[in-house]
């Protein structure tokens, strides 16, 4: 499949090794899908920093947010009521658990490919009892001089999309669960249209239906509805079993540009794109029908879960769309694209 990305030299430009741990005992495993925004004339990451406890031999432990602070569960690994054949989640008696938790952290940059963990910033972790499982894969828009964070709400209740605002990074107001389970990839257009907030976002249905993106709107950005299935996945494609938006879709003068994920039954995870109309979202006009970019990387291929590349995160200098994305779900990596060219992949309905 083709690939149009020119991706940075240096990468990955972040590993788990490079970042400190949110407390003794929890190792880093994965570095996932950062947010990306601007700032005090610098490039900053949002990264999903997934954590767990140190591995014993023959015992499988992982972490749940408690009231109390973080709860450290371990498993014979040869229990009879447990399955751990997925890294990513575990089933005990039953019950779904998450084998890492996951919380948000700040990184930033000076020329966009090497960063270091900023002094007196805070950690974004997991409040309350929809976010005890952490959570996960942030998107940032900025809006009015006000960051939006939507993020993925973990728990045992279900995966839903939360929502935090701050005007300086050290100060966040907390909105809750914005739309409940289950539901993902959230991501807001940083300019209203015709006085109303949009927003794409991803419900899941493992029967009727599918993993399709949809649009919504908000006369705040906080209250959502009005919602609409705009793209779907495709049989026999590349995004033939799910799809979900990337970052917070691009002004362009043909439309608003997406930059979106999909993925196989191979859970292959690829990048394509879409556009949709400038004053009415819900027209899809266009969309790739191959990926702009494919796993091809030994840093793409080979990780704690491999053959992905995912972003939720861009920062735009005119024609010049840099990326930032999870590669093999534990390495943040960069890559340049040119807007006109993607557009010009486009095929049009």
């Amino acid at each position: 499949m083709p690939d149009i990305a020119r991706r940075f030299p240096e990468n990955p430009i972040l590993c788990p090794k490079d970042l400190n741990s949110s407390r003794a005992g929890l190792e880093i495993v994965c570095l996932l899908n950062p947010g990306v925004f601007t700032f005090e004339d610098k490039t900053w990451l949002l990264i999903r920093v997934a954590e767990r406890p140190e591995q014993s031999t023959g015992i499988i432990s992982f972490p749940v947010l408690k009231d109390s602070g973080i709860e450290i569960i371990a498993i014979a690994e040869n229990h009879p009521d447990l399955d751990a054949g997925d890294p990513r989640v575990i089933n005990y008696q039953g019950a779904d658990y998450l084998t890492t938790l996951s919380h948000l952290m700040l990184v930033c940059s000076d020329d966009g490919v090497h960063f270091y963990q900023p002094a007196g910033y805070p950690l974004l972790q997991g409040e309350g009892e929809d976010e005890t499982f952490g959570i996960e894969d942030c998107r940032v828009s900025l809006i009015n001089n006000t960051y939006y964070l939507t993020f993925t709400s973990v728990s045992a209740h279900g995966v839903g999309v939360g929502l935090r605002t701050t005007k300086d990074w050290k100060r966040f107001e907390k909105h809750g669960m914005i739309i409940p389970p289950h539901n993902k990839d959230c991501a807001i257009f940083e300019e209203c249209i015709n006085g109303k907030f949009y927003a794409l976002h991803r419900p899941s249905s493992v029967a009727l239906g599918g993993n399709y993106i949809w649009l919504a709107e908000s006369p705040d950005g906080i209250h959502w509805g009005k919602h609409k299935c705009i793209i779907k996945t495709r049989p026999n494609h590349w995004d033939s079993a799910r799809v979900g938006a990337g970052a917070a879709p691009i002004k362009t003068a043909e439309g608003w540009l997406e930059i979106y994920h999909g993925a196989n039954d191979k859970h292959q995870y690829c990048l394509g794109a879409f556009l949709m109309d400038l004053n009415d979202p819900s027209k899809v006009l266009a969309r790739t029908e191959e990926p702009i970019m494919v796993p091809k990387e030994d840093y793409e291929l080979h990780g704690f879960f491999g053959e992905v590349v995912f972003t939720n995160g861009h920062i735009v200098n005119g024609d010049e769309l840099i990326i930032y994305y999870g590669a093999a779900d534990e390495f943040v990596c960069g890559a340049k694209f040119s807007v006109k060219e993607i557009l010009s992949n486009l095929k049009y309905a």
